[in-house]
């Protein structure tokens, strides 16, 4: 898909659950990283080169993925809160709301508004 026929830049699948974050705990660790995905899955089932994603709302150019992933970004900040308020929850509900209220601001972002 990268030969130009589909150059749109997309959100993966797992958007708000960045799999850079996950892989720097074992190679801060242990000194090692995990290779990256050629391909990942995107919002809507779509696989595309790991290159050909982005986190970040001003560099994706699918309007579908950017809907998806305004839509991860709200469900993740709904159940942060959620979890936050449960007996044993490791976030506190300080923490909690700052991090529901960063994943609404990149909702807010992704929907361009």
């Amino acid at each position: 898909m990268t030969d130009g026929r589909y150059p749109h830049i997309h959100v993966a699948a797992a958007a708000g659950r960045d799999a850079a974050a996950v892989r720097a705990l074992p190679a801060s660790t242990f000194g090692l990283a995990g290779d990256l995905p050629a391909e990942v899955t995107t919002g809507c089932g779509v696989r595309v080169p790991y290159a050909m994603t982005s986190p970040r709302p001003d560099r994706v150019t699918c309007p579908a993925r950017r809907e998806h992933a305004r839509s991860e970004h709200l469900r993740l900040a709904e159940r942060v809160e959620r979890l936050a308020g449960l007996p044993g929850a490791p976030v506190g509900p300080d923490r909690a709301t700052e991090a529901a209220a960063r994943h609404r601001e990149v909702a807010a972002r992704f929907s361009g508004t």
